[in-house]
């Protein structure tokens, strides 16, 4: 059925994007600008949200109304808004195994002489449009009023609050490592990718569908839980993994100097000698491979990787016993916790 779900989705997004071409003339407004998105936006992705929206709907209600798949990509262009975003603060080069979207405006700008804007500039006005373009795909949905303005509140709320997480998290990097605390960084797991990856998508689905306020924030809390774990096993990956199974430069994550709960656990479980290299390799303007391959040895050593792997754990089961108690349906319960444990598996 996911998989049924996932690829309805991918189907539903061109489409989508043609419909929004002959609504605002983007391609005659910017030829470049909807080639740029459109490129973006349709790049192989798990179609995590929009595919969680869905099942959280279903959980709750025995049809799909007319426009439900189409409401679902609103999720997914908040997620490319994000990623649009996020590659310009970080400076990052790669997105999804391509050039990200700045690098690309980059190379179209090479060709012009004295330009007095780059591809950055360029593509937080694109990353902008692509949040409108959400709005727009989330209104598509045949629904009774009261519930997609429910819904409606949780998109606006997953897009403040990933926002607040972005900004705190860019000033926790001020902070000294021996300063920060788990509780700190799970503030920002929550609201930088806890809520509008699993809580909001799910909430979303279930508000839309009628499901009382219990239900539906006790989705939020179940997300939440799942959440934390998909952003450790993303730092994991950060960390331990290459670019070919990233779609990301392995030395991204260490290069910002990001302050995650394997760096936390492995900081606070070092000798001395071993927390001073870390804050060095941290704190560094431009890190190397060696850097990076200096860092996995001493997190391994500190034992950081089996404790991420052990709070992972932890999460789903916490999140599963949330699961248990709630009223959606229970074909999409046992969906969702053999689908999370899939998804969360390392």
């Amino acid at each position: 059925m996911l998989l049924e779900t996932k690829n309805k989705i991918e189907r539903e997004l061109p489409g989508f994007l043609r419909l929004l071409d002959k609504s605002y003339s983007l391609s005659k407004t910017s030829p470049v600008l909807y080639r740029q998105i459109s490129d973006f936006v349709l790049r192989k992705g798990k179609r995590l949200r929009p595919v969680l929206f869905v099942v959280g709907y279903r959980g709750f209600a025995d049809s799909d109304p007319r426009g439900l798949y189409t409401s679902a990509l609103s999720l997914e262009l908040l997620h490319d808004f994000m990623l649009v975003h996020d590659d310009i603060i970080d400076k990052s080069d790669t997105r999804r195994g391509k050039p990200s979207l700045h690098r690309m405006l980059d190379g179209y700008l090479s060709g012009y002489k004295k330009v007095k804007f780059n591809g950055e500039d360029l593509g937080i006005v694109a990353g902008d449009i692509m949040y409108a373009m959400g709005i727009h795909a989330f209104l598509s949905v045949d629904r009774d009023a009261r519930y997609k303005e429910q819904a409606l509140r949780k998109l606006i709320e997953a897009a403040i609050y990933t926002g607040s997480g972005e900004f705190s998290e860019l000033l926790l990097g001020l902070k000294d490592m021996a300063e920060i605390t788990k509780k700190d960084i799970y503030k920002i797991y929550d609201l930088k990718t806890a809520y509008y990856t699993f809580a909001a998508p799910l909430a979303m689905g279930a508000a839309l569908a009628g499901a009382d306020e219990e239900q539906v924030n006790k989705l939020v809390k179940y997300g939440t839980y799942l959440g934390r774990a998909f952003q450790i096993k993303d730092d994991v990956l950060g960390m331990f993994s290459e670019e070919q199974e990233t779609g990301k430069s392995a030395l991204t994550d260490l290069q910002e100097g990001k302050k995650t709960v394997l760096i936390w656990y492995g900081y606070n479980n070092s000798d001395n000698r071993n927390k001073l290299a870390i804050k060095k390799i941290l704190s560094k303007e431009k890190v190397t491979r060696a850097d990076l391959h200096k860092m996995r040895g001493l997190l391994i050593a500190a034992g950081a990787l089996d404790y991420a792997k052990k709070e992972i754990l932890t999460l789903i089961n916490r999140a599963q016993s949330l699961n248990l108690s709630s009223r959606m349906s229970a074909n999409y319960k046992k969906l969702l916790d053999t689908y999370s444990r899939e998804l969360l598996a390392l």
